[in-house]
């Protein structure tokens, strides 16, 4: 699924409107319309509801919905922000439906209009949607800050006040909403952890925009869908053998770290990879020859030559970041010109060199969490900085960056992929060690990177989807994940 801009949204609804035909007021009603649905399907009807709007279509909106209510016996109570200017045209139609059902309109001018809100109250936010393009100031920031305060249940239309879809709302006043009702799909504002606390839970509601139009545009961020995910899983061939599916050696494990290694094996060899070879440091290699026997064990201190007969190396899970380990990446980039995957430890050696940015190979892959992220490229403001900047440096250098989260971020060749898979149970110790050796095994059996990256996250939040049905967020383990990786290919194939 695209993500669009604020300006591609409009030209979606332009779209629609010359297109279906349909006139812009009679859209602006079937908005309303799945709204109230939702409200009546919630039993929030039974609560006593203001709604509040400014002047544009997302108050057309918010207007809309106050007459259907009204229509289907309810009372709402309706406040309007005034700041002396006439608002848009569809928002002045329904202002006059409304007159004619109701003398329950207030004009807010001042704070002394603000009403005062009880916790039993349903509150319908519709004062501003996606086209805003500055902060909330004056009137309407005091407005937001007295909603936030009460107790009230609050629903927000298409996005919370005071929130931008594609740019970072940090530190400006924005409506901490309970639900968000969004028309069509997602913005990409819902999927950044720092907005989390002010969407509350998404539904998204279909208006019945036409659905050819994202086909006709471009688009710097998508999702992942699943269905995509299905059509790049290369099945296995009756008559291969292991050869078929690639050598992918594993630098990982420290003293104190071997649980590191043993993660990210055991999920390298549960992803298909052909054959797996081990470098742990001598002292733990009897744990990995006794929890491990289908991988291959080497001694970290034995010199390791023919790199290239790999088809991927992973390094970083639990690998230590001190001299010794710092020569052996130093090493693996000198020599090895296949793909890598560089976690974890190794991220933090590469943050301290990072003119070694410019060895990696052509078709590796990063995957650091935000503060990795930061240490490495940059320290950044927020979220969305973080993501462009991804995005940003995925032009200039030929390796992908999978940027960890709630929604994993694959930013590639100037583009970037959200995956929607996976679930809280992966803020967990072990997760990544385990991310780290799917990858690698994908990597082996030669994927393009790109793929390997999509079906990696993908099959990694899945896996942890699945192991719910026995476990919950909280008692989730990075070997449960590891366990369902069957499972997660078997559903895929499905």
């Amino acid at each position: 699924m695209k993500l669009l801009t604020p300006e591609q949204l409009r030209q979606w609804d332009d779209f629609t409107i010359k297109t279906e035909p349909i006139a812009s007021i009679n859209l602006m009603e079937r908005a309303a319309i799945a709204c109230v649905e939702w409200i009546n399907e919630k039993g929030f009807e039974n609560l006593s509801v203001k709604i509040f709007c400014a002047k544009g279509n997302n108050g057309g909106d918010g207007l809309a919905i106050a007459r259907l209510l009204i229509q289907q016996g309810l009372h709402p109570t309706t406040y309007i922000l005034e700041f002396g200017k006439t608002g848009t045209e569809d928002f002045q139609k329904n202002l006059q439906r409304l007159h004619k059902l109701t003398t329950d309109i207030h004009f807010i001018q001042d704070r002394e209009f603000f009403p005062q809100i009880s916790e039993n109250e349903l509150i319908i936010d519709a004062l501003y949607g996606f086209g805003l393009n500055r902060p909330l100031d004056s009137l309407s920031e005091e407005l937001v800050k007295h909603i936030n305060q009460s107790k009230a249940t609050i629903v927000s239309v298409d996005v919370p006040s005071g929130m931008f879809i594609n740019e970072s709302s940090k530190g400006h006043s924005v409506i901490q909403a309970d639900y968000t009702l969004t028309f069509q799909q997602w913005k990409r504002c819902f999927l950044m952890p720092e907005n989390a606390d002010a969407f509350g839970e998404i539904t998204v509601l279909d208006i019945g925009l036409n659905k050819t139009f994202p086909e006709t545009i471009d688009t710097v961020f998508e999702t992942i869908p699943q269905s995509f995910i299905q059509s790049i899983i290369q099945p296995r061939k009756p008559f291969s053998h292991k050869g078929n599916y690639g050598h992918a050696l594993l630098f990982a494990g420290n003293k104190g770290k071997v649980g590191a290694a043993i993660l990210a094996a055991k999920a390298c060899l549960r992803s298909g990879v052909g054959v797996l070879t081990v470098n742990v440091p001598k002292a733990v290699s009897s744990i990995l020859y006794a929890s491990l026997p289908e991988a291959m064990v080497m001694a970290r201190e034995e010199n390791v030559s023919f790199l290239n007969a790999y088809k991927s190396i992973g390094i970083g899970p639990g690998f230590g970041v001190g001299l010794s380990s710092t020569k052996i990446f130093s090493h693996i980039l000198t020599h090895y010109s296949n793909p890598l995957l560089i976690d974890a430890d190794a991220l933090s050696i590469l943050s301290e060199h990072k003119d070694w940015l410019e060895q990696i190979p052509e078709g590796s892959v990063l995957t650091p969490h935000p503060k990795e992220f930061d240490r490495l490229f940059g320290d950044c403001a927020n979220d969305f900085e973080r993501a462009d900047k991804a995005i940003s440096l995925s032009k200039q250098f030929h390796f992908v960056i999978i940027l960890k989260g709630h929604f994993t971020l694959i930013a590639a060749d100037g583009k970037g992929w959200y995956n929607t898979s996976g679930n809280a149970g992966l803020a967990k110790a072990g997760s990544g060690d385990t991310l780290s050796g799917i990858l690698t095994a994908l990597l082996a059996q030669q994927y393009a990177t790109l793929h390997a990256a999509m079906i990696g996250v993908h099959i990694h939040g899945l896996a942890a989807d699945l192991a719910l049905e026995e476990q919950t967020e909280e008692s989730l383990l990075a070997t449960d994940v590891i366990d369902h990786i069957g499972a997660a290919f078997k559903e895929l194939r499905s």
